[in-house]
């Protein structure tokens, strides 16, 4: 097993972690409207270790494999931040496993997920500000043309 980070160690910036915890809890589905328009599942699931917990982001048939108790080992995972809090994810390059070994030690006291971060990444340059969320205006492709549709190119006339 390749090195793994602890779950006090993970940052807004972490990426490729190999990350080793129990699962503390798991909540309920939910389906969200992706950015790209697209209906997904995701479960958020408590992750920990001796030095901490974390909200693990689950999407589709990955929430199958968390069950309470369980240690699960979280490969090439990476965090985002969900309205400035902390999400561990899987992603497409990454691999959610159980583990051989077993965590017996959480520390619930530290709450990784629960402090708020300064979102520097944006991955939404086209974002007039205004709106942004369920519902609203902003978005990947609100270019402050009111609608959902790609930036004009400009470069090409």
């Amino acid at each position: 097993m390749e090195e793994t980070t602890k779950i006090k160690d993970l940052t807004p910036e972490s990426r490729r972690v190999n990350v080793l915890a129990k699962v503390v809890s798991k909540g309920e589905p939910k389906q969200i409207q992706t950015r790209f328009g697209e209906e997904k599942s995701v479960t958020e699931v408590y992750i920990g270790d001796d030095t901490g917990k974390i909200i693990l982001s689950l999407w589709g048939e990955q929430a199958g494999q968390a069950s309470e108790d369980k240690t699960l080992y979280i490969e090439n995972g990476y965090i985002s931040l969900v309205r400035g809090h902390m999400r561990l994810n899987v992603g497409k390059y990454g691999s959610l496993k159980a583990a051989e070994e077993e965590i017996s030690e959480v520390n619930e006291e530290h709450d990784m997920s629960e402090a708020e971060h300064e979102n520097t990444f944006r991955r939404r340059p086209f974002n007039s500000g205004g709106g942004g969320g369920r519902g609203g205006r902003g978005g990947f492709y609100n270019n402050r043309s009111g609608g959902n549709r790609p930036p004009r190119d400009d470069y090409n006339d």
